[in-house]
């Protein structure tokens, strides 16, 4: 089975996606394409599965150890590109955020509830990957990250906002809700139920435009409702655990 993706606009030079669970080799409960390292599946079987989206955007694949708070990596000066197998012998940086201008390195985030988000300017060739959950939403890993993208000489950003869970999913104690909208209003939301819950796409689409990124797009495709896409609640809620899919982005060389 080939792989199965949505597709983002980014602008032209620019290939930008999000996995979904199909197209691996993974058994379940990882099914099929877990790209997760440290979710329990056979690291084999994710070193394929992530081969697998690396032919697909047709250029190795860079993750980050991701820790759920603000820090960016750049790839080209804080970390070089990869080549050959060092790259899967290496171990990643700790970090939430990667950026770089270096055509034909795919930047991937994984997720499975938290919001991948995507960025590029491809007039200037430049691009990033963000994890964005809960508690990298309070941190500023958005704005980090662009802020480390007009460092580098980037105007006209553009942002695909990817599948997370819902406000109508999210449900947390009204006290989380409070404290993380205390910082992040937009972040307020609330279920089907009527519980309190918090908003993360929102949240993101507040920092972006605070950051002044105006072209955003929403894929508004709930996590934990689509099975189409890994959930880190879904899995919990069943009494089992469950893979990661990627918010992929990468400067195709042709340009």
């Amino acid at each position: 089975m080939p792989v199965a993706a949505v597709r983002a606009d980014l602008g032209t030079g620019v290939t930008a996606l999000f996995t979904t669970r199909s197209g691996g080799v993974s058994p379940e409960p990882w099914g099929s394409l877990n790209l997760g390292a440290n979710v329990g599946d056979d690291p084999l079987r994710v070193a394929r599965n992530r081969q697998r989206v690396s032919t697909l955007v047709g250029a190795p694949l860079v993750f980050v150890s991701q820790v759920h708070a603000d820090g960016v990596v750049h790839i080209g000066s804080d970390l070089p590109a990869p080549g050959g197998s060092r790259a899967e012998a290496a171990t990643p940086p700790e970090a939430d955020a990667i950026v770089t201008d270096l055509v034909g390195t795919a930047l991937a985030v994984t997720v499975a509830d938290c919001v991948p988000v995507l960025m590029a300017d491809p007039d200037r060739r430049l691009v990033a990957a963000v994890h964005a959950g809960r508690a990298g939403i309070l941190a500023g890993v958005v704005e980090r990250a662009v802020d480390r993208l007009r460092r580098l000489g980037a105007l006209e950003l553009r942002a695909v906002v990817g599948p997370c869970v819902c406000e109508g999913c999210y449900e947390v104690p009204a006290a989380m809700r409070e404290e993380v909208c205390a910082r992040v209003p937009a972040a307020h939301g609330r279920t089907r139920q009527g519980t309190p819950s918090l908003d993360l796409r929102a949240a993101v689409g507040a920092h972006l435009e605070e950051a002044g990124v105006t072209r955003v797009e929403h894929v508004r495709r709930c996590t934990m409702e689509d099975d189409a896409f890994y959930s880190h609640r879904r899995a919990t809620r069943a009494g089992t655990t469950t893979g990661r899919f990627a918010g992929v982005v990468v400067l195709d060389p042709s340009v």
